[in-house]
Protein backbone atom coordinates (compact mmCIF):
# COMPACT_ATOMS: atom_id res chain seq x y z
CA UNK A 1 0.00 0.00 0.00
CA UNK A 2 1.35 3.45 -0.91
CA UNK A 3 0.54 6.02 1.76
CA UNK A 4 1.51 9.71 1.61
CA UNK A 5 3.28 9.37 4.97
CA UNK A 6 5.43 6.83 6.77
CA UNK A 7 5.18 5.19 10.17
CA UNK A 8 7.55 7.68 11.81
CA UNK A 9 5.49 10.63 10.60
CA UNK A 10 2.34 8.97 11.88
CA UNK A 11 3.87 8.45 15.32
CA UNK A 12 5.00 12.10 15.40
CA UNK A 13 1.41 13.16 14.72
CA UNK A 14 0.25 10.99 17.62
CA UNK A 15 2.77 12.71 19.89
CA UNK A 16 1.68 16.17 18.71
CA UNK A 17 -1.98 15.31 19.16
CA UNK A 18 -1.63 13.78 22.64
CA UNK A 19 0.54 16.61 23.93
CA UNK A 20 -1.66 19.34 22.48
CA UNK A 21 -5.03 18.03 23.66
CA UNK A 22 -4.09 16.72 27.12
CA UNK A 23 -6.10 15.95 29.28
CA UNK A 24 -8.77 15.25 26.64
CA UNK A 25 -7.83 11.53 26.36
CA UNK A 26 -8.85 11.15 30.01
CA UNK A 27 -12.08 13.08 29.40
CA UNK A 28 -12.91 10.93 26.37
CA UNK A 29 -12.17 7.76 28.32
CA UNK A 30 -14.53 9.07 30.96
CA UNK A 31 -17.22 9.65 28.32
CA UNK A 32 -16.81 6.05 27.17
CA UNK A 33 -17.21 4.76 30.73
CA UNK A 34 -20.32 6.91 31.16
CA UNK A 35 -21.77 5.41 27.94
CA UNK A 36 -21.08 1.90 29.22
CA UNK A 37 -22.66 2.69 32.58
CA UNK A 38 -25.75 4.21 30.96
CA UNK A 39 -26.43 0.89 29.25
CA UNK A 40 -27.60 -0.31 32.66
CA UNK A 41 -29.82 2.73 33.27
CA UNK A 42 -33.51 2.13 32.63
CA UNK A 43 -34.38 5.83 32.53
CA UNK A 44 -35.85 7.02 29.20
CA UNK A 45 -33.20 9.73 28.84
CA UNK A 46 -30.26 7.31 29.07
CA UNK A 47 -30.33 6.22 25.43
CA UNK A 48 -30.45 9.83 24.26
CA UNK A 49 -27.45 10.62 26.44
CA UNK A 50 -25.50 7.69 24.96
CA UNK A 51 -26.31 8.96 21.46
CA UNK A 52 -25.27 12.49 22.47
CA UNK A 53 -21.93 11.27 23.82
CA UNK A 54 -21.37 9.21 20.65
CA UNK A 55 -22.11 12.33 18.62
CA UNK A 56 -19.49 14.22 20.61
CA UNK A 57 -16.88 11.48 20.15
CA UNK A 58 -17.31 11.41 16.38
CA UNK A 59 -17.28 15.19 16.07
CA UNK A 60 -14.12 15.26 18.19
CA UNK A 61 -12.40 12.76 15.90
CA UNK A 62 -13.32 14.87 12.87
CA UNK A 63 -12.42 18.28 14.26
CA UNK A 64 -9.87 17.49 16.95
CA UNK A 65 -7.89 14.85 15.07
CA UNK A 66 -8.49 14.55 11.32
CA UNK A 67 -8.77 18.24 10.44
CA UNK A 68 -6.27 19.54 13.00
CA UNK A 69 -3.51 16.91 13.07
CA UNK A 70 -3.86 14.04 10.61
CA UNK A 71 -4.36 16.48 7.72
CA UNK A 72 -0.78 17.70 8.32
CA UNK A 73 0.58 14.48 6.79
CA UNK A 74 -2.35 13.06 4.85
CA UNK A 75 -4.53 15.13 2.47
CA UNK A 76 -7.18 12.39 2.63
CA UNK A 77 -7.74 13.35 6.28
CA UNK A 78 -10.00 16.18 5.07
CA UNK A 79 -12.27 13.58 3.49
CA UNK A 80 -11.98 11.36 6.55
CA UNK A 81 -13.03 14.32 8.69
CA UNK A 82 -16.10 14.92 6.54
CA UNK A 83 -16.93 11.21 6.83
CA UNK A 84 -16.67 11.39 10.62
CA UNK A 85 -18.83 14.51 10.71
CA UNK A 86 -21.45 12.51 8.83
CA UNK A 87 -21.12 9.72 11.39
CA UNK A 88 -21.64 12.17 14.24
CA UNK A 89 -24.62 13.70 12.44
CA UNK A 90 -26.20 10.24 12.11
CA UNK A 91 -25.92 9.59 15.85
CA UNK A 92 -27.31 13.03 16.59
CA UNK A 93 -30.24 12.74 14.17
CA UNK A 94 -31.34 9.18 14.88
CA UNK A 95 -30.37 9.01 18.55
CA UNK A 96 -30.88 12.52 19.93
CA UNK A 97 -33.37 14.25 17.65
CA UNK A 98 -35.57 11.31 16.64
CA UNK A 99 -34.84 9.16 19.72
CA UNK A 100 -34.68 5.99 17.62
CA UNK A 101 -31.59 4.48 19.21
CA UNK A 102 -32.68 2.58 22.30
CA UNK A 103 -29.96 0.79 24.25
CA UNK A 104 -30.59 -2.00 26.74
CA UNK A 105 -28.70 -4.81 28.43
CA UNK A 106 -29.96 -8.35 27.95
CA UNK A 107 -28.48 -11.81 27.48
CA UNK A 108 -27.97 -12.63 23.82
CA UNK A 109 -24.99 -13.29 21.60
CA UNK A 110 -24.94 -9.82 19.98
CA UNK A 111 -24.80 -8.01 23.30
CA UNK A 112 -22.13 -10.36 24.59
CA UNK A 113 -20.10 -9.48 21.49
CA UNK A 114 -20.82 -5.81 22.15
CA UNK A 115 -19.53 -6.10 25.72
CA UNK A 116 -16.33 -7.76 24.49
CA UNK A 117 -15.74 -4.98 21.94
CA UNK A 118 -16.36 -2.25 24.52
CA UNK A 119 -13.96 -3.81 27.03
CA UNK A 120 -11.41 -4.38 24.28
CA UNK A 121 -11.55 -0.76 23.08
CA UNK A 122 -11.25 0.77 26.54
CA UNK A 123 -8.87 -1.62 28.31
CA UNK A 124 -7.27 -4.24 26.05
CA UNK A 125 -6.42 -2.06 23.03
CA UNK A 126 -4.10 0.29 24.98
CA UNK A 127 -2.48 -2.67 26.75
CA UNK A 128 -1.62 -4.23 23.38
CA UNK A 129 -0.05 -0.97 22.27
CA UNK A 130 1.93 -0.79 25.49
CA UNK A 131 3.14 -4.37 25.05
CA UNK A 132 4.26 -3.50 21.52
CA UNK A 133 6.40 -0.66 22.87
CA UNK A 134 4.22 2.38 22.27
CA UNK A 135 4.41 4.64 25.30
CA UNK A 136 2.48 7.83 25.88
CA UNK A 137 2.52 10.31 24.17
CA UNK A 138 3.37 8.10 21.16
CA UNK A 139 0.31 5.94 21.82
CA UNK A 140 -3.10 5.56 20.25
CA UNK A 141 -5.33 6.95 23.00
CA UNK A 142 -9.09 6.64 23.26
CA UNK A 143 -10.77 9.34 21.21
CA UNK A 144 -8.61 8.53 18.20
CA UNK A 145 -10.44 6.81 15.33
CA UNK A 146 -9.54 3.13 15.66
CA UNK A 147 -10.29 2.32 19.33
CA UNK A 148 -13.29 4.67 19.27
CA UNK A 149 -14.72 2.94 16.20
CA UNK A 150 -14.41 -0.46 17.89
CA UNK A 151 -16.12 0.99 20.98
CA UNK A 152 -18.91 2.48 18.86
CA UNK A 153 -19.71 -0.82 17.16
CA UNK A 154 -19.74 -2.48 20.58
CA UNK A 155 -22.28 0.07 21.82
CA UNK A 156 -24.45 -0.32 18.73
CA UNK A 157 -24.74 -4.04 19.41
CA UNK A 158 -26.71 -3.08 22.53
CA UNK A 159 -29.27 -1.13 20.50
CA UNK A 160 -32.77 -2.56 20.33
CA UNK A 161 -34.52 -3.39 17.06
CA UNK A 162 -35.59 -1.78 14.82
CA UNK A 163 -32.27 -0.01 14.41
CA UNK A 164 -31.58 2.50 11.59
CA UNK A 165 -28.82 0.81 9.62
CA UNK A 166 -27.36 4.19 8.64
CA UNK A 167 -25.62 4.48 12.02
CA UNK A 168 -23.43 1.48 11.19
CA UNK A 169 -22.24 2.87 7.85
CA UNK A 170 -19.41 5.22 8.86
CA UNK A 171 -17.96 2.93 11.58
CA UNK A 172 -17.90 0.03 9.10
CA UNK A 173 -16.22 2.18 6.45
CA UNK A 174 -13.53 3.15 8.94
CA UNK A 175 -13.02 -0.49 9.92
CA UNK A 176 -12.09 -1.14 6.29
CA UNK A 177 -9.87 1.93 5.94
CA UNK A 178 -8.11 1.60 9.29
CA UNK A 179 -7.41 -2.10 9.01
CA UNK A 180 -5.82 -1.68 5.56
CA UNK A 181 -3.12 0.58 7.03
CA UNK A 182 -2.56 -1.39 10.24
CA UNK A 183 0.26 -3.65 9.06
CA UNK A 184 1.96 -0.97 6.98
CA UNK A 185 2.13 1.40 9.96
CA UNK A 186 2.94 -1.33 12.48
CA UNK A 187 -0.10 -0.56 14.64
CA UNK A 188 -1.01 -4.22 14.98
CA UNK A 189 -3.79 -3.61 17.48
CA UNK A 190 -5.70 -1.93 14.65
CA UNK A 191 -6.11 -5.34 13.03
CA UNK A 192 -8.91 -5.75 15.57
CA UNK A 193 -10.87 -3.41 13.30
CA UNK A 194 -11.30 -6.38 10.97
CA UNK A 195 -13.01 -8.36 13.71
CA UNK A 196 -15.14 -5.40 14.81
CA UNK A 197 -16.15 -4.70 11.22
CA UNK A 198 -17.13 -8.30 10.54
CA UNK A 199 -19.15 -8.45 13.76
CA UNK A 200 -20.86 -5.16 12.94
CA UNK A 201 -21.64 -6.28 9.40
CA UNK A 202 -23.03 -9.57 10.67
CA UNK A 203 -25.20 -7.69 13.17
CA UNK A 204 -26.72 -5.63 10.38
CA UNK A 205 -27.68 -8.63 8.27
CA UNK A 206 -28.41 -11.35 10.82
CA UNK A 207 -31.01 -12.00 13.44
CA UNK A 208 -30.90 -9.96 16.62
CA UNK A 209 -30.60 -12.33 19.57
CA UNK A 210 -33.33 -14.96 19.85
CA UNK A 211 -36.29 -12.70 19.14
CA UNK A 212 -36.46 -13.49 15.44
CA UNK A 213 -36.45 -9.79 14.55
CA UNK A 214 -33.78 -8.06 12.54
CA UNK A 215 -31.39 -5.69 14.26
CA UNK A 216 -32.59 -3.33 11.57
CA UNK A 217 -35.84 -3.49 9.73
CA UNK A 218 -36.24 -0.08 8.20
CA UNK A 219 -34.98 3.46 8.41
CA UNK A 220 -38.53 4.38 9.41
CA UNK A 221 -40.06 3.76 12.85
CA UNK A 222 -42.78 1.16 13.24
CA UNK A 223 -46.28 2.41 12.58
CA UNK A 224 -48.73 1.86 15.40
CA UNK A 225 -51.72 -0.28 14.34
CA UNK A 226 -55.09 1.32 14.85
Amino acid sequence: MNLPFNADQFLRVLVQYNQAVWPMPLVLNGAALVCAGLLFCAQPWASRMIALLLTGLWLWMALGYHFTFFALINPAAWWFGILFLAGGAAFDWFGVVEDRLRFAVSSNAWKLAGAILIIFAIAVYPLIGYALGRRYPAAVTFGLPCPTTIFTIGLLLFAEAPLPRSVFLVPLIWCAIGSLAALWLGVLEDLSLIVAGLVGLAAVFNLHGQTGTMIWQSNRPHSVPP
